[in-house]
């Protein structure tokens, strides 16, 4: 079930040699979803200011699925997939025209005052609230580094 959706359309800027979204941009315009998410829940920009207090990054996971080609508009559908005291597990799906281009996971740690820091009871309710259940995709690593020579 999706929680959250981010439009954003694809700036020429962002087109790279190979003609199509070059990969900062994905991981781009997954944070203006992140952004959205944390303001569904209640980590907005007043809050943030507020208590000094915010949701930092800790790990991604990024899959590149298929390419995105100039002109489009990019929809981000976002589901929060997990939430323990201080963490927010959030599952990003990157779709252009109707097809699935890029997945994120981004594992976020409440941070207050330069300290992780439990969530707000009223955000983690919100956030337990829209949990659904992972993607079989979610929790996945790269695989074994094979040895070198």
């Amino acid at each position: 079930m999706t929680f959250s959706v981010w439009r954003e359309p694809v700036q020429d800027a962002w087109i790279d040699y190979n003609g199509h979204l070059s990969e900062p941009y994905y991981v781009l315009v997954m944070g203006h979803a992140t952004d959205a998410v944390m303001d569904a829940i209640g980590l907005g920009p007043a809050y943030r200011s507020e208590n000094d207090a915010s949701l930092y990054t800790v790990e991604a996971h990024v899959r590149y699925l298929e390419e995105v080609s100039p002109g489009g508009e990019i929809e981000v559908r976002s589901s929060i997939i997990g939430v323990a005291p201080k963490l927010l597990w959030i599952w990003h799906e990157l779709w252009v025209a109707d097809r699935l281009r890029a997945t994120e996971e981004v594992l976020g740690v409440h941070v207050r005052g330069g300290s992780s820091a439990p969530l707000p009871d009223g955000v983690a309710a919100v956030a337990r609230d829209a949990c659904v259940t992972p993607p079989a995709e979610a929790g996945r690593r790269i695989g074994p580094i094979p040895a070198h020579r």
